[in-house]
């Protein structure tokens, strides 16, 4: 996982340096709680290939004018998505009426914010890892799956669907396979459709080896 650590560091720094906000620079200086980070290392990442979007111990205010922090925040353009790790101990078998009554509230707060909020269990981040990268895959699919523009051409029109199923870098070769085209008339697609700004770039300088929905 020497890759993950890397992306993880780096993003967890990018987060310390942009922020303004003291009570959140505070939060995150002192790093993000066992769960939120064994959910990104075990479920978010291998599902999608980066970290991006993703907004940890973001601040929220509630209708006390209180504030609250969501574990990860996850908002690409104008979306708002919550994702809480729910641990498994005095968070949930020892949870007396009050704090039970207020996490309803919070999730209820969300809602009506228009907040999508998922929660993930601890245990089953451990004990079930592919069918959390499945509510992941689902929950990204919220945001991104929107109808094609009807001036893309039909093989156009496919890649992005592609693109927005896979919800992470994809080769050339894979979407020849897909299409079967030949690897030149597909790079030719995912030029075109880098330059509408539909695809990223994900890696390559040169030569584009991946590419990944725009967001």
């Amino acid at each position: 996982m020497a890759r993950f650590e890397q992306y993880y560091e780096a993003w967890l720094s990018s987060q310390l340096e942009m922020e303004v906000n003291p009570r959140r620079k505070e939060r995150l200086s002192q790093g993000l709680g066992h769960g939120t980070v064994e959910f990104l290392r075990k479920v978010w990442f291998p599902a999608i290939g980066s970290l991006n979007h993703l907004f940890p111990e973001w601040e929220v205010r509630d209708f006390s004018n209180g504030y609250r922090y969501l574990d990860l925040a996850y908002m690409p353009g104008d979306a708002k998505g919550g994702i809480e790790i729910q641990g498994y101990g005095p968070h949930a078998r020892d949870l007396d009426v009050r704090r039970f009554k207020d996490l309803c509230r919070r999730h209820c707060l969300l809602a009506l914010d228009g907040w999508t909020f998922l929660p993930i269990a601890y245990p089953s981040i451990v004990e079930e890892t592919k069918q959390c990268q499945q509510l992941v895959l689902a929950f990204i699919g919220r945001f991104v799956a929107t109808d094609v523009p009807s001036t893309l051409t039909w093989l156009e029109a496919e890649t992005l669907r592609y693109a927005r199923r896979q919800l992470r870098p994809f080769t050339p070769g894979e979407l020849t396979a897909h299409l079967k085209v030949t690897n030149r008339h597909a790079r030719r697609i995912l030029q075109g459709l880098v330059e509408k700004k539909l695809l990223d770039k994900a890696s390559g300088s040169q030569r584009i080896r991946t590419y990944q929905l725009h967001l």
